[in-house]
């Protein structure tokens, strides 16, 4: 008999497969004449904001002989987050957004509004509010996925298509900003494939939707009422919203949460090189109007690249005949393959250009 995770993991499988079992309806509602109110009723009931709190900080420590009662006299309550030995610190607490993806209560936020929670409180449109637990989390592409405590049955969102996304496409994004739940925005999309040097597998959807501190977690929806992203993070000088948002693709969200609902573990593919991107002096004389691939700068022993014959110097340029445009998409593409599988990669070496058979291990746990 499956263990109780693996069932999950197989009915979240189902479910994510499935339009069957999901309950938004996918009517196009692009532009309406209206507004975005349908939408929003359609979706908001399986939007979350989640409370969560976490272990009051340590204790400071402070230097031999300092006098805290000088210190209270001179500066009194201006420096409130620090902690004195007398005085009961102040567990931390967090606010951020989520969004149900299965009857059962599975959630997805982000990882790191949860990170260093030991409570987690979620709380839905019409006041319910349950206390949920992690499932599991993966650090490096910043997603959770949570279990509610409860038996009841909720509604669910239906995952996109993040690849169909185009530039200009229409956006909807709900949230908790600063704490006020419920806050709805709209915008575009304004770039793909972003990287902003967050992780290895960054390739955010990049928006110009009002995202702020607490949206954190939220779904970007289309205009089907289908999460094509995850809002995570925002570029701004003073904290608040400067019209940059970046949201997790809604494809990286599947696989991901797939994995970690069978064991709470992410599985990654591991090649084991150390690789950097092409010149465009190497660009050039290759005859690419661009650099392309990725360049192996080294080899770790006893790893699937050195017994598959990698050797420095070599440029990766496809792996199972989808091409590489640069050091990232070497990075994404092996991660989402299943260790112990054979791939064919394309490699450009010496002048020749040569396909290699490896058999990818697994990303050590230190890593993920």
């Amino acid at each position: 008999m499956p263990s109780l995770r693996t069932a999950r993991s197989l009915s979240l499988a189902a479910m994510l497969a499935t339009a069957t079992a999901l309950t938004i309806p996918t009517t196009s509602l692009a532009a309406p004449e209206g507004g975005y109110a349908d939408l929003v009723e359609q979706v908001s009931p399986s939007v979350v904001f989640i409370e969560v709190t976490g272990a009051a900080p340590a204790e400071m420590e402070l230097p031999p002989g300092f006098d805290n009662e000088e210190f209270r006299r001179r500066f009194g309550d201006r420096f409130p987050g620090m902690p004195f030995p007398d005085m009961d610190p102040e567990p931390m607490r967090g606010l951020g957004t989520g969004f149900v993806i299965s009857e059962d209560g599975l959630l997805v936020t982000n990882n790191h509004v949860i990170d260093g929670a030991s409570e987690i409180s979620v709380t839905f449109e019409d006041g319910r509010t349950f206390t949920a637990e992690v499932v599991g989390r993966d650090r490096l592409t910043d997603v959770a996925l949570l279990q509610i405590d409860s038996d009841e049955t909720f509604a669910a969102l239906k995952f996109g298509d993040s690849e169909a996304m185009r530039r200009g496409d229409d956006v909807m994004a709900i949230g908790n900003p600063f704490g006020l739940g419920g806050t709805v925005t709209t915008g575009i999309v304004s770039a793909l494939a972003r990287d902003i040097n967050s992780g290895p597998y960054d390739n955010f959807i990049q928006t110009d939707a009002a995202i702020n501190r607490g949206n954190s977690g939220g779904p970007l929806f289309n205009d089907d009422g289908e999460v094509i992203g995850m809002n995570t993070a925002i570029f701004s000088r003073s904290g608040g919203s400067n019209g940059i948002g970046f949201a997790v693709p809604s494809n990286m969200i599947e696989r991901v949460v797939t994995d970690l609902a069978d064991d709470g573990t992410i599985s990654r593919g591991w090649l084991g090189v150390q690789i950097g991107p092409m010149s465009e002096e190497v660009a050039n004389v290759l005859g690419y109007d661009t650099p392309v691939g990725a360049v192996v700068g080294d080899v770790t022993p006893n790893s699937p690249a050195e017994r598959a014959g990698f050797a420095n110097g070599d440029i990766i340029l496809e792996v199972e005949g989808q091409e590489l445009e640069d050091p990232q998409a070497l990075q994404r593409a092996i991660a989402d393959i299943q260790p112990g599988t054979d791939v064919d990669v394309t490699i450009f070496r010496k002048g020749q250009q040569m396909t290699l058979d490896v058999t990818l291990g697994e990303l050590p746990t230190s890593d993920t």
